[in-house]
């Protein structure tokens, strides 16, 4: 049987933790980056670093056998790797203006008149299109993901300067901010903490309630709690009880994403919190939103009926784009809470089924841009293909992998 091992791991400058491994060293970085992980219950991604003995500085871990009892792991957090810049390919303006600018310059060395009409047109199209995608934040529509580093709103008046005094009592002191004191802010604290998640989703995970919460001691370390492992247990079990109440106040003010999961709207034996629960999956930014200002289901409607006669017409994709972003609520909302059929689906959203409508609508649930993304995520694959030896390049083909 493997003796106890103990580790000492860095976490960050001022947080370092002892690590006690019953059975010894894991024979794998992977096993023991899962140990470290759980144990410290950490949220975010990251690497590690031991330090060596000869050197006396950390280097990269690439094997277990360099870990011996007693050693130092230091935790290496990386960076956010989500492929946000693939949205600027999207970016319609920048396209239309490198298109003018290329026109102008072929113009100047020529010294030809050239028609504008062709780049007018394009313009024309894009500006369509932004003001299509536009129209779509209203409230109720999110238009970003959960973001890598989540921010902590601001609390005004006293109690701002109440907590900033805190913190800088803990800088010197290292004392936390008391719970005499503590009680009288929570309610502030946690219902701005609950408006920002909202802003991004109405049913967090308990990794994306652990990120806040850690985010909320880094921002404020006068939180920390001493006897917590990572000094803000305590507030993640607060937020889940916030955010239950505060779904409970969006359905009474007809929150669809909310009021979609109520009793009223379950069958009998269903009358379960979490059975057949209707939430957002991970990619799913705008799951079920509320109709826009001034609409209304019968509206919308009218909307969809003019929308079946619209794509019969030859070059109206301009209207079609237009009509299927405004008729999104509607379409969501039978999705979700009828679950059709597809063939129902192309009986009624005959567009959704088109080129552009598909990416437009992936767009609109998820904010990101699907093509741009894949053809993004295709040049990453590439080099590593290109890389490959013929024979292991021939092996990668469908056709020659077993079923």
């Amino acid at each position: 049987m493997s003796q106890p091992i103990q580790l000492r791991v860095i976490l960050a400058d001022h947080d370092v933790r002892k690590l006690v491994l019953p059975s010894g060293i894991p024979e794998t970085v992977d096993n023991l980056h899962s140990v470290i992980r759980d144990a410290f219950y950490i949220a975010r991604d990251f690497s590690l670093d031991y330090k060596d003995v000869d050197f006396g500085e950390f280097f990269t871990l690439f094997s277990t056998t360099d870990v011996k009892d007693k050693d130092t792991i230091k935790v290496v957090f990386l960076q956010n790797q989500e492929p946000e810049i693939t949205l600027t390919l999207t970016d319609v303006t920048n396209t239309v203006t490198d298109v003018t600018n290329t026109v102008t310059d072929v113009t100047n060395m020529t010294d030809q008149p050239c028609e504008q009409h062709s780049v007018d047109d394009t313009a024309s199209v894009s500006t369509d299109d932004t003001l299509i995608l536009s129209s779509e934040d209203s409230p109720g529509h999110r238009s970003q993901r959960w973001p890598a580093r989540f921010s902590i709103p601001s609390i005004s008046g006293l109690k701002e300067i109440q907590i900033q005094s805190g913190n800088e009592s803990f800088k010197r002191d290292g004392i936390v901010l008391s719970t005499k004191y503590l009680i009288p802010l929570l309610p502030d604290i946690l219902g701005k903490l609950a408006e920002a998640i909202y802003e991004y989703t109405a049913y967090p995970s308990s990794l994306q309630i652990s990120e806040v919460a850690e985010a909320l001691t880094q921002k404020h370390p006068c939180f920390k709690e001493p006897g917590s492992f990572n000094g803000s247990y305590g507030w993640a079990q607060r937020l889940k009880y916030k955010m239950n109440n505060f779904r409970s106040k969006l359905r009474g003010l007809g929150c669809p994403e909310v009021k979609v999961n109520s009793f009223k709207r379950k069958q009998t034996h269903d009358h379960y919190p979490a059975k057949n629960l209707k939430k957002p999956k991970k990619a799913e930014v705008n799951y079920l939103p509320p109709h826009a200002q001034g609409e209304t289901t019968a509206s919308l409607e009218k909307e969809r009926e003019e929308l079946l006669s619209e794509i019969m017409k030859r070059d109206n994709s301009r209207v079609v784009a237009q009509k299927m972003a405004k008729t999104f609520s509607l379409r969501r909302e039978e999705i979700v809470k009828e679950v059709p059929a597809i063939s129902d689906c192309m009986k009624r959203w005959p567009a959704l089924f088109t080129e552009a409508q598909i990416n437009e609508e992936f767009k609109r649930i998820t904010t990101v841009s699907l093509e741009s993304t894949f053809l993004a995520k295709l040049d990453q694959c590439t080099p590593e293909i290109d890389g490959l030896d013929p024979i292991k390049r021939r092996s990668c083909r469908p056709e020659n992998k077993a079923d």
